[in-house]
Order: structure tokens, then C-alpha cells, then sequence
């Protein structure tokens, strides 16, 4: 039974080893330290690239275009691939079984739009309704664009968060005018941004509204599609790679461009890159749990050591107590219960230790690819009671040993 005369028999024996006993305990509570620091860094490296990933859909494709850099078919190099309205409703038609949202763009850089005495800088973008899921906009005020604004070409605007901070100054901007170069639009929605003020700082307006007010005709800048989700994973991947080839080559054939030109016509699959993230964060989760394991494998070992020494320097006792009619499992029990002590106190401490100090610096992290750095308490009390049992296994062996022996040559041990 475990009261309190064994607990003061431990600690005499730990004290009558104290600098052993520190320098074991100190190994384990630095093992279990750095596993939790690894552990916090790797959910940390985990939430900021979740977070950037988040400023758009993770099953988005885009499409982009720049000028050819080869010869084909008798066309020289240096064109300008401009994709027109007919494009964005091939692609849309062709595959439109497997997209669920889309929208093709035209952007104006650097639109000065002016709020009575207040103006600034901001671009400025003609969009269809369903750019709002495809950059994850979330409304704060009024409505995103819809169908009827794209048909009948309305002067309306949706501005970020960031505009209605720098133009209205805490005014309610909702069905007021601003000006984009002169010409007057009505807001009607205010959005938010994941990606922060940078995406904050646009302004969407009618596709068809832009096109004709600031001469664009029938051209588009970019158009995005999202691919539907399957809940297989790695299905959706799958299909999201085929699109991503098949909409290239549709557009390549389109506009004469040579297959292995990959600068005239871009197109982005944010699905499959995604899967490469995070399979990346897998393999640092893998490297890190490697190395606090490791690192409490040298303190598990070190209980073990220490263990085999307070044995043998208590070898004459382990005798008497034999002598005295002590059965095999009590002997194995004392010994079990100084390391499983030993293991547990100094486990406790790392695991306390390293989790204050997540808890207090963690929110101070913030960078774009490591964000709030912070472990899960049941993973990490479960990393203790795992030390504990390993702390226990290591203990076992020189307690099995001990109660192996016979009471005639431990009471001879010098």
C-alpha cells in the first residue's frame, strides 16, 4: 500500500541520489518541454497556413494571361492573350457539371474614388455575384452584387471594410454616392476580408457596369472557378488537377498558343496545392514528435539508469526484506513506484512549464505563416501518462532483477 512512510522512503532514497535524481528528472522535463514547444509551433505553422489558405476557396482555379514567350503555327512571340466574355461562358458551360461557383473579372488599378471631402486609392474591380464565396467575402452591411445589377449594368458598389474606414470615418456608407473617377456609384453592401486590410482595400462593382463605363468592351482580366467538393479528398484533388489541364489546353487551342508555353496562359489549382501544405505539415508534425520522443526516450533511459544504481546500492536491503518474508511484487513494486514518481513529477513540471509558456507568448505570434502557437491539453496529459507507463517500463527491468534476487547473496553484497 502507497502511504505516507513510502512516500518519506522515496524521498530519503531520491535525496540520498539528488544529483543523479536531478539531472534524470531534468532530462524527462525537458523531453516532455521540447515536445510541447514542438507540438505548439507545428499547430502554430498548421493555423497560419490554414489562415492564408482561408483568404480565398481552397477549391479554386484561376485563370490569368500573359504574352507568349514562343512561336507557334506562324504566330510570333510577344502576344498579348486577352480572354474575352466568350471564354468565361465557354468554360463555365463546358464543364459546368463539376463547378459550383464563378466569376471573371476586369480590375482597374488605382481608382481614385472620392467620398465628399475624403479620397483615396483603392482597386477597383468588376466582379460577378458569386466572387463573394470565391474570395470568402463576409457581408457586414447591406448585399453583395446580384444577377439583376450584372444585366441591367448598375451603378452599385461593394466596398471593404478598409474603404468605408478611410472614406466615411464611422459614417454608415450604406446608399451613399462615391465617386470612381467621376462617375458617381451607390454603396450597397460593406464586406469583410480573411486576408485582412489588403483585401479589404477593394471595391466590386457590376462586371458589365465596368466594362462600359471605363471602355473595357467584352475583355476580362481573370476568371476563377470553384471546383465541387466530394467528400473523398484526394477524389477531389483528382478532379480538380483535370480540370486545371483541360480548361489550359481548351484556352490554349482557343487562342493559338503552343503547348508548352507556360507563361501566355496561366491557370491555378489552389485545391492541389493545398494538399501539398498540409502534406507538409504532416511531415513536420512527423519530425517534430520525432524529436521530443527522442528526447524523452534519453530521459526514460536515464530513469532506467538511475534505477539500476539505487538497486544495487540497495541491494543488502532488497535481502533483508526477502529475509523477512517480503514477496517478488512488493520488491518490484518499490522500485516501480520511485521511478513512476520520478517520471510523473518532473513530467508534470515540463508539460506546466512549456504550456505557460505557449499560454503567454503564443498570442503574440502572429506572422504570415505561423500563427497563435498552442497544444491541445488532452494530447499533452496524454504525453505524460505515456511517459509515465515508458518511466515504468524502464523501472521494470532493474525491479524484476531485484526481486530476482536471493535473500543468502544480497545480504553478502558488499
Amino acid at each position: 500500500m502507497f502511504n505516507i512512510e513510502r512516500w518519506q522512503e522515496i524521498f530519503e532514497t531520491l535525496r540520498k541520489n539528488k544529483l543523479r535524481t536531478f539531472l534524470t528528472g531534468l532530462s524527462v522535463a525537458s523531453g516532455i518541454f521540447i515536445l510541447v514547444i514542438l507540438l505548439g509551433f507545428s499547430s502554430g505553422i498548421e493555423n497560419g497556413v490554414t489562415s492564408e489558405f482561408q483568404q480565398d476557396a481552397t477549391n479554386k482555379i484561376s485563370v490569368r494571361t500573359r504574352r507568349t514567350t514562343k512561336g507557334y503555327k506562324g504566330l510570333n512571340p510577344g502576344r498579348y492573350i486577352q480572354l474575352k466574355d466568350d471564354d468565361f461562358a465557354t468554360v463555365g458551360t463546358t464543364y459546368d457539371d463539376n463547378l459550383e461557383y464563378r466569376s471573371a473579372s476586369y480590375s482597374i488599378w488605382g481608382g481614385q474614388i472620392t467620398y465628399k471631402n475624403e479620397s483615396g486609392n483603392y482597386r477597383v474591380r468588376g466582379v460577378m455575384p458569386d466572387e463573394q464565396f470565391i474570395e470568402n467575402a463576409s457581408l457586414v452591411q447591406g448585399r453583395f452584387l446580384n444577377l439583376s445589377d450584372i444585366n441591367e449594368g448598375k451603378k452599385v458598389a461593394i466596398i471593404g471594410n478598409k474603404v468605408k474606414t478611410d472614406l466615411f470615418k464611422g459614417k454608415d456608407p450604406i446608399d451613399k454616392d462615391v465617386a470612381i473617377w467621376g462617375i458617381n456609384f451607390k454603396v450597397v453592401g460593406v464586406y469583410t476580408d480573411p486576408g485582412g486590410e489588403r483585401e479589404e482595400s477593394n471595391v466590386f462593382l457590376p462586371l458589365t457596369t465596368v466594362q462600359n463605363a471605363f471602355n473595357g468592351g467584352d475583355n476580362i482580366r481573370d476568371m476563377a472557378f470553384t471546383v465541387k467538393m466530394s467528400e473523398n479528398f484526394k477524389e477531389a484533388v483528382e478532379l480538380s488537377k483535370n480540370l486545371t489541364f483541360a480548361i489550359e489546353n481548351d484556352l490554349k487551342q482557343k487562342h493559338i498558343v503552343a503547348p508548352e508555353d507556360t507563361a501566355a496562359i496561366r491557370v491555378y489549382n489552389t485545391l492541389e496545392e493545398a494538399k501539398k501544405i498540409y502534406s507538409l505539415i504532416d511531415t513536420i508534425k512527423a519530425v517534430f514528435w520525432f524529436i521530443g520522443i527522442g528526447t524523452i526516450i534519453a530521459g526514460v533511459v536515464g530513469v532506467g539508469n538511475i534505477m539500476i544504481i539505487i538497486v544495487k546500492e540497495r541491494t543488502k536491503e532488497i535481502g533483508i526484506r526477502k529475509a523477512l518474508g517480503a514477496i517478488p511484487i512488493s520488491i518490484i513494486a518499490m522500485i516501480l513506484q520511485e521511478a513512476i514518481f520520478v517520471t510523473m513529477f518532473a513530467g508534470l513540471f515540463g508539460l506546466i512549464l512549456g504550456l505557460g509558456l505557449l499560454e503567454i507568448a503564443g498570442p503574440y505570434v502572429d506572422s504570415p505563416f505561423i500563427k497563435f502557437p498552442q497544444v491541445d491539453f488532452q494530447t499533452a496529459i496524454t504525453t505524460v501518462f505515456i511517459l509515465v507507463a515508458a518511466g515504468a517500463l524502464a523501472g521494470f527491468i532493474p525491479a524484476y532483477r531485484a526481486a530476482k534476487i536471493k535473500p543468502i547473496v544480497a545480504l553478502r553484497d558488499e
